[in-house]
């Protein structure tokens, strides 16, 4: 249930209370800190190194490689961001900063803590359901507080929140971690599947110019996104390189 709330419940509201304070393409770009944020987690994690004695676990270690490239998402997250702050207040943009990178680290813990604590025991689908499960306290909570406040909501919200709940909840969630079981306990391989999330930025632009009809990205805005998905590409490029083997300290 602890990683259940934390992969889900503090991925998923956090990241809906970001959509109040800015447009779709904008929070799918900032969103792309995740990459990051995943490459930082790696120490709490122990990874799969093959040697001549057979496979041994390790510690994970920070892919300094892939977090530099990481560094160009981050330039084009920022410029994006630069040009939203001349819109809106600074604090409409912190609370719309501030949850994502919330959600950044939780969404990849909560995962990665659940293949560790499940142990092949559970497959993606079964994983998905379990943490859906086991995380329906908060959704509960959640749905309570917002009938008390702003009472029950329309048919054109219970629409949209069951279109959210098939695309991201079933397709994409079960699809990436399906990707993410493939490569467990390979941190640097773990990486760049969570890079691969750096093209919903062009998918939320044409969905929200072809769907919601929202004003075009200025030019600063395309290239910041121009610099993100880069950034995702020099990223997975660099994780199929041979990484160091770490060294093994040996015990008496």
């Amino acid at each position: 249930m602890l990683w259940s709330f934390i992969g889900f419940g503090l991925f998923y509201a956090p990241i809906c209370f970001a959509a109040a304070y800015g447009q779709g393409w904008l929070i799918a770009a900032t969103w792309q800190i995740t990459i990051i944020s995943g490459s930082l987690l790696a120490p709490l994690f122990y990874e799969t190194i093959q040697t001549k004695n057979g496979p041994i676990q390790v510690k994970g270690r920070i892919p300094y490689r892939g977090l530099m490239m990481s560094l160009i998402i981050l330039i084009g997250v920022f410029i994006m961001q630069w040009e939203h702050s001349t819109q809106v207040s600074l604090q409409d943009m912190l609370l719309c900063v501030i949850p994502i990178i919330i959600a950044s680290f939780a969404y990849p813990l909560g995962n990665r803590k659940m293949m560790e604590v499940t142990n092949n025991r559970l497959d993606a689908y079964q994983r998905v359901l379990g943490m859906t499960i086991a995380s329906l306290p908060l959704w509960v909570i959640l749905a309570i507080v917002a009938l008390q406040t702003t009472g029950i909501p329309s048919a054109g919200q219970v629409y949209q929140s069951g279109l959210v709940a098939l695309f991201s909840g079933v397709f994409a969630t079960v699809l990436f971690f399906a990707a993410t079981d493939l490569v467990r306990g390979n941190m640097q391989k773990l990486g760049a599947v969570e890079a691969t999330q750096s093209f919903e930025v062009l998918f939320a632009v044409i969905g929200e110019i072809i769907f919601l009809s929202i004003a075009f990205p200025s030019p600063l805005s395309l290239f910041g996104m121009g610099l993100v998905v880069i950034g995702m590409a020099l990223h997975s490029y660099v994780s199929t390189l041979p990484a160091k083997q770490p060294k093994i300290e040996r015990t008496a």
